[in-house]
C-alpha cells in the first residue's frame, strides 16, 4: 500500500505558492542499512583515559578530581536536571566522540521514567535537540526505540521544539511571568488612582453625572476591541506557525525524515489499537491515543502532525470515497476521520481522566485509573468537584482497598505536596505507594544515607536530598532502619523522629550540619558505632548513600590545613599543571581508602563499606576516577537508580555501575546510524 507523504497545512496555508528553495540538510531516503548498524554490535568503550584525571579543588577548598577519567562517565554522573544546556551539550559531544552508542543510551538513560532512567525531561531534550542537529539518522531512525523510555509526547515535543527554538518554553513561561507582573502592577496603580480621586475635594457642580455610566461604556467598548484584536493576532500567529513548520517540512530533509518516522509511529500504533478495540481486547491499547495532539490542538497547529497521522491510517486508495477530491478535502476529512474513528473511541475505552473532567463529569472519574502525576496536579480539582467521592477512594487507599499510582511522580516531587490543599494525604498515600514496590524489588541490606544539608543544598537539590535520603532509610534493614547520618566535623546518626511523612521530612532539614561536610569523619562515625553496639561484620554497614552536591569538605586529605598552605605559597593562583599536581597530591582517594580499610581491620573489621556518591547539583567535583573499586558514581532526582543497588553482590567501580545502568533490553534496540 502507498502511503502518501505529502504534506498541506490548514486552509489559510495550503492555498498559498509553495517556496521553491533548495533543500537544506539532505538526507538519504530509504531504511537504514546492516552496514550502519555496526555501532550496535560494537564493544562499549568504557576504558576513559589512561593518565590520571585532572586534579582541582571542591568549593570548600578540598582536594577533588575535575574528571572521572571517562567522558561517557562524567556525562552519567555531572548532568543533573539544573545542568545548563550549554554544559550539557559540552559533556555529550564529548561523550560521543569517545563512545557513540554508549553516549546514545545515556540520553535515553536521562529521559527514562522506568528501570534505571533518571526522568530527567528537560535534559533529554537538549540532547535530542543537539541529536537533530548533528546525528538526524540516528535520532529519526531510532523513535521506536526512543518511546521505551518516556511518553510518546515527547515526540510532539521534540519537532515543537525544533521548529520554535530549544528554550521556547522557557521563553513562555518567562512572558507569562512578566504579564502577570504587569497586570498586577496595573491593578495596584488602578486602586491608587481610584483612591486618590476619592480623596479630591468637590469644589462645585460634578457636571454630567452620567459620566461614569459613559467610562464604563467606553471600557466595555474597548475590551471588545481587545479581544477582537487578540483574536486576529492570535489567528495570524498560528498561520505563521503553520506555514513555517509546512515550509520546514518542505525544504529540510533531516526534519522531514524525523517528523515522518514520528507521524509513523503514532499511526501504526493508533492502527494496533483500533484492531484492539474492534477484537474487544482493551488491554492491548496503547497509550497512543493518549499522547496523540488532538486535532487542531497547539501541537498540531504549530507542527501539522495529526494530518500527517490521519493520511497514513487514511490513505485515498482506502477509500473509493477519496477518488478525484481535492487534496484540500481528502485532508479534512482524513483529519475528520482520525478524531471520530480513531482518537474519541480509544480516549473512551482508556477511561482517561481528563476526558471525564473536559466533559464535567466529575462523578464519573476512574480514580484508580489515574496516573501518578496527574493525581498530583489533578487533586484540588478533584477535592473541588467531586470531594466526597474522592476523598472515600483516597480512604480505601488507606485500608488496602484499592491503589493509588506514584510510579513516575519523583520523591522530592512527593513530599513537596504535603502542604497541599488536601492537607498531604495524596502524599503519603503515594510515598507509602513508593516504599511498597521498592520492598517487592528487594530490600536495601546494610545500608544508610548520608546527606548533605549544608547551604550549598539550598533549594530543590536540598529537597531532593531529604526525600532519597528518608527513601533509603526506611528500604534499609536493621538496625539500620530509619537512620540516616548528617555531614559534620563531627558527624551523628540519627533515628528519624515522626509518625508522618511530613514530620520526619521536616526531621531531616533540621539536622545540624555544623557548617562542614567532612566526608573521613563519617567512616570514623560509623566505625565508631560498629564497635560500640559489637556489630558481627554481617551485621556492619555494607553500603553508604552519600546525597551531596560533592563539595567535600575534607575528603582526600588528613593533613588538608598543611597541605593547602604549601599549595597556595608555592602559586598563590591556585593552578599547576598535572606534574606539579601530581606531586602535590601525593595522598589520593586510594590511598585514602587503604587508611580506611585498615581502620577497619585494626577492630576486626576485614570489609569496608562501598561508597554511592550521589550527586544532586551541577558541579565539576568528582570524588573519584572512574576505576576506583568500592565505588559508584551516579545523580539525579530519581529514585530509579536505587534499582541497582538492591541485590547482593558488590561495586566493581564506578565504570560497572554505568554498565549496568544502561544494560536493560530496552538499551539493546538503540543503534547509531551517522
Amino acid at each position: 500500500m502507498t502511503i502518501s507523504t505529502q504534506l498541506l497545512g490548514p486552509p489559510a496555508v495550503a492555498g498559498k505558492p509553495s517556496v521553491n528553495q533548495p533543500e537544506t540538510n539532505p538526507l538519504p531516503s530509504g531504511e537504514p542499512t546492516v552496514d550502519s548498524l555496526v555501532h550496535q554490535t560494537k564493544t562499549l568503550d568504557l576504558t576513559g583515559t589512561t593518565t590520571k584525571p585532572p586534579m582541582g579543588l571542591t568549593e570548600n577548598l578540598s582536594p577533588t578530581f575535575l574528571s572521572t577519567g571517562n567522558p561517557c562517565l562524567d556525562f552519567f554522573f555531572h548532568i543533573v536536571p539544573d545542568t545548563p544546556p550549554d554544559e550539557l551539550i559540552q559533556r555529550l559531544q564529548s561523550a560521543w566522540a569517545h563512545d557513540a552508542l554508549t553516549a546514545l543510551k545515556l540520553v535515553c538513560n536521562l529521559r527514562g521514567v522506568r528501570g534505571t532512567g533518571k526522568s530527567d525531561k528537560e535534559g533529554f531534550y537538549t540532547a535530542a535537540f543537539w541529536l537533530h542537529n548533528h546525528h538526524p539518522k540516528t535520532l529519526a531512525f531510532n523513535v521506536g526505540a526512543l518511546a521505551d523510555f518516556g511518553y510518546l509526547k515527547d515526540f510532539p515535543e521534540i519537532l515543537y521544539r525544533i521548529l520554535e527554538g530549544l528554550e521556547v518554553r522557557k521563553d513562555a513561561k518567562r512572558q507569562r511571568s512578566d504579564a502577570r507582573r504587569a497586570k498586577r502592577r496595573h491593578k495596584s496603580f488602578s486602586r491608587r488612582r481610584r483612591g486618590e480621586d476619592e480623596d479630591c475635594e468637590d469644589d462645585g457642580d460634578s457636571g454630567d453625572e452620567s459620566e461614569p455610566e459613559v467610562e464604563k461604556e467606553e471600557a466595555k467598548a474597548s475590551q471588545v476591541i481587545d479581544k477582537e484584536t487578540a483574536r486576529r493576532l492570535r489567528k495570524e500567529r498560528e498561520e505563521a506557525k503553520a506555514a513555517a513548520a509546512l515550509h520546514r517540512y518542505q525544504t529540510d530533509a533531516s526534519y522531514r525524515v524525523l517528523f515522518d518516522s514520528v507521524a509513523g509511529l503514532f499511526a501504526e500504533l493508533l492502527k494496533a489499537d483500533v484492531e484492539s478495540l474492534i477484537a474487544k481486547q482493551p488491554n492491548k491499547i496503547s497509550l497512543a491515543a493518549k499522547w496523540c495532539p488532538s486535532i487542531d490542538s497547539s501541537y498540531d497547529k504549530a507542527t501539522l502532525i495529526c494530518e500527517a497521522i490521519a493520511r497514513r491510517i487514511f490513505p485515498r486508495e482506502t477509500s473509493a470515497d477519496y477518488e478525484g477530491i481535492e487534496e484540500a478535502h481528502y485532508a479534512f476529512r482524513v483529519r475528520d476521520r482520525l478524531r471520530k474513528e480513531v482518537l474519541v473511541p480509544l480516549r473512551k475505552a482508556l477511561e482517561l481522566p481528563e476526558v471525564f473532567m473536559s466533559a464535567r463529569e466529575w462523578n464519573s472519574v476512574p480514580y484508580n485509573r489515574v496516573a501518578s502525576v496527574a493525581m498530583k496536579t489533578y487533586k484540588g480539582l478533584f477535592l473541588e468537584h467531586d470531594k466526597e467521592r474522592f476523598e472515600e477512594y483516597l480512604e480505601k487507599v488507606k485500608a488496602g482497598e484499592a491503589k493509588i499510582a506514584a510510579g513516575a511522580v519523583l520523591p522530592h516531587q512527593i513530599i513537596a505536596g504535603l502542604k497541599d490543599e488536601d492537607g498531604g494525604t495524596v502524599a503519603e498515600l503515594q510515598w507509602a505507594r513508593v516504599v511498597e514496590d521498592f520492598a517487592k524489588k528487594g530490600k536495601l541490606k546494610n545500608c544508610i544515607a548520608v546527606c548533605d544539608v549544608s547551604g550549598s543544598m539550598e533549594g530543590i537539590p536540598m529537597e531532593v536530598c531529604v526525600a532519597l535520603g528518608l527513601l533509603v532509610s526506611e528500604l534499609s534493614e536493621e538496625p539500620w532502619k530509619g537512620k540516616v547520618i548528617t555531614f559534620s566535623e563531627k558527624p551523628e546518626m540519627h533515628l528519624i523522629a515522626g509518625d508522618t511523612l511530613l514530620e520526619k521530612t521536616e526531621f531531616i532539614r533540621k539536622m545540624d550540619w555544623g557548617s562542614n561536610t567532612d566526608l573521613q569523619s563519617v567512616f570514623d562515625r560509623i566505625l565508631d558505632v560498629a564497635v560500640q553496639n559489637k556489630l558481627s561484620e554481617d551485621q556492619l554497614i555494607k553500603r553508604v548513600f552519600v546525597f551531596s552536591d560533592m563539595e567535600f569538605d575534607d575528603a582526600a586529605s588528613a593533613n588538608f590545613g598543611a597541605l593547602m598552605e604549601k599549595y597556595y605559597s608555592l602559586n598563590p593562583e591556585g593552578k599547576f599543571n598535572e606534574a606539579e599536581q601530581k606531586k602535590m597530591f601525593q595522598s589520593s582517594w586510594e590511598t585514602d581508602y587503604e587508611v580506611v580499610q585498615r581502620k577497619f581491620r585494626e577492630k576486626g573489621y576485614n570489609k569496608v563499606p562501598e561508597i554511592v556518591f550521589w550527586n544532586l547539583r551541577n558541579s565539576s567535583s568528582t570524588p573519584v576516577a572512574g576505576t576506583q573499586t568500592g565505588v559508584a558514581l551516579v545523580s539525579g532526582f530519581s529514585k530509579n537508580l536505587l534499582t541497582l543497588f538492591l541485590e547482593e553482590g558488590g561495586i566493581v567501580n564506578p565504570e560497572d555501575v554505568l554498565r549496568l545502568a544502561i544494560a536493560g533490553d530496552e538499551y539493546k534496540k538503540l543503534a547509531v546510524f551517522d
